[in-house]
């Protein structure tokens, strides 16, 4: 699949607009398959989100052009910036250890 300039500059603006809502923002790239490539969000704030790139070269562009700061994987200091609530947890519970689940 081809760089298409489209696609990246909205992947670009969409992470542009997590950061600003968010006091600033970090990223990591997964690649995950034949979907592509998901661009890992982490706010200043401690939110977190994700966004998928068709592929690794667009998230990588996307990334470029919106000044994201890329960590190569996502532990340390950069996985505890996350600030995870009460919906991830139940989530997690629900999902690993039988606890509630929200659906």
């Amino acid at each position: 699949m081809q760089m298409t300039p489209r696609k990246t500059a909205k992947l670009a603006k969409e992470i542009r607009t997590f950061a600003k809502a968010h006091g600033g923002a970090e990223g990591q790239l997964a690649y995950i398959g034949q979907a592509g490539t998901r661009i890992v969000l982490v706010g200043d704030d401690g939110a977190w989100g994700d966004l998928v790139a068709p592929t690794h070269d667009i998230a990588t562009a996307a990334a470029e052009q919106a000044g994201l700061t890329l960590h190569e994987s996502f532990d340390g200091e950069f996985a505890a910036k996350v600030r995870t609530g009460p919906y991830e947890w139940t989530r997690m519970a629900g999902i690993q250890v039988g606890g509630p689940s929200n659906g």
